[in-house]
């Protein structure tokens, strides 16, 4: 289960591009069914209210710039940015555990991941606030890179790049605050509640980490998810009186 999750386990030349549709494929189910089961204010007579949840758009149209812009630059820019484990540990290019977020593999990369986000980060802002939002993102970001830095500690090559990490952990703070919420899956007509999927995704994440020659960054929606849970009690305790009311 992808849930809006992307990230892309790089070879040195970016060739995982081609599995693309396959790492994607649940994310525009989960987004469109966010949409549905997301809990929303009253319409204001338009469509977006930018103003409702800034820091949202903010990373998102941040994202979308920095991705565009990396699809025709030179393969350097990437190489520079992507979060690869050897640039980190050996080199202290710590800046890549946050650019990588900036980036991706491809337009339908950026598109579900950003899709994704749109879908969850608004009812989340609201809630947390435009600080906490920021926080939450980020934070995420950092745990879905140290995940990574962690599982592939002997593997210097290993390098992704994607904001699944970050989604991840706005989604599980999504489920957090909205357990009983559907989340109509693989076209189901039937929605699966918020709280299976969260169980579901943490086991099967933690699972796929472990398949040798993955072309997924499992560990990075792992690290992400979590993190997103961490961050989301700390700044609000009484979010898991509501998960478990």
């Amino acid at each position: 289960m992808n849930g809006g999750l992307g990230a892309e386990v790089l070879t040195s030349d970016y060739g995982a591009r081609r599995h693309l549709p396959v790492v994607t494929r649940l994310q525009v189910m989960l987004g469109a069914a966010a949409r549905r089961a997301t809990p929303r204010p009253a319409a204001k007579g338009r469509t977006l209210d930018f103003s409702s949840a800034p820091a949202t758009y903010a990373i998102i149209a941040a994202t979308v710039l920095v991705s565009l812009y990396a699809f025709n630059a030179p393969p350097q820019f990437i190489d520079d940015f992507a979060m690869k484990v050897g640039a980190v540990t050996r080199t202290r290019g710590h800046h890549r555990i946050i650019t990588s977020a900036f980036l991706h593999a491809g337009p339908f990369h950026l598109l579900l991941n950003m899709l994704s986000f749109w879908s969850f980060g608004p009812a989340i802002e609201r809630i947390l606030g435009t600080d906490g939002m920021i926080v939450l993102y980020f934070g995420s970001a950092v745990a879905s890179s140290l995940m990574i830095l962690l599982n592939n500690r002997r593997n210097p090559d290993y390098a992704a790049i994607g904001a699944s990490g970050a989604v991840s952990g706005v989604i599980l703070s999504f489920c957090l605050f909205y357990p009983l919420a559907p989340l109509y899956l693989f076209g189901l007509p039937w929605g699966v509640p918020a709280v299976i999927f969260a169980v579901l995704y943490l086991a099967l994440s933690s699972h796929l980490m472990r398949t040798p020659d993955r072309v997924i960054s499992h560990e990075g929606h792992l690290g992400g998810a979590i993190g997103g849970v961490i961050l989301t009690v700390l700044m609000r305790p009484d979010a898991l009186a509501r998960f478990f009311g």
